[in-house]
């Protein structure tokens, strides 16, 4: 008997776990005497569309500084809109992070089983919301030897490519 034609669209079930974001906290802006945002290094609205347009909610970690004091902050993107941002409010839960502490390196944040739609919702390339650059694109896997190896899949888009699909 001949292999079916199965034609099904698991999303997320299926591609969740393939996919992660990470950015780095820009510095922090207390709103008032008990609000502390964290500013990132991109935008949720053109990285990960489905935090603001539908609320959804994803895995987040810091991924350093984990033996740091610990406080509620709320999350904020690099656009003039006021809907890029992800806080307690919008997703339920509290958002904790550890209190930045000065130093050189910065916190970083990821945010994970993103894999299904971010990309395809807000492209690659292109021009996107307020400006803000497609990140660059890493891939982890393994290699033939069965080593963890990572690569870049595609480089960061430049002020200078933005302007030239715009024809300057």
């Amino acid at each position: 008997m001949p292999v079916p034609d199965i034609y099904t669209e698991f999303g997320s079930f299926t591609v969740g776990e393939s996919g992660a974001v990470i950015y780095s906290v820009l510095g922090e802006k207390q709103q008032n005497d008990r609000e502390a945002w964290y500013m990132i290094d991109s935008s949720f609205i053109t990285t990960l569309p489905d935090t603001w347009g539908i609320g959804e909610k994803f895995l987040m970690l810091p991924i350093n500084k984990w033996d740091q004091e610990y406080q509620e902050v709320h999350l904020g993107g690099l656009t003039c809109d006021g809907y890029d941002f992800y806080t307690s409010e919008e997703h339920i839960n509290a958002v904790f992070l550890p209190k930045l502490t000065g130093g050189p390196e910065p916190l970083y944040i990821g945010f994970f089983h993103t894999g299904a739609y971010q990309d395809q919702l807000s492209g690659y390339g292109g021009i996107k919301h307020c400006l803000i650059p497609s990140p660059k694109h890493v891939i982890v896997g393994y290699d033939k030897n069965g080593q963890l190896k990572d690569w870049l899949y595609a480089k960061e888009q430049t002020a200078q490519s933005m302007l030239k699909i715009l024809g300057y």
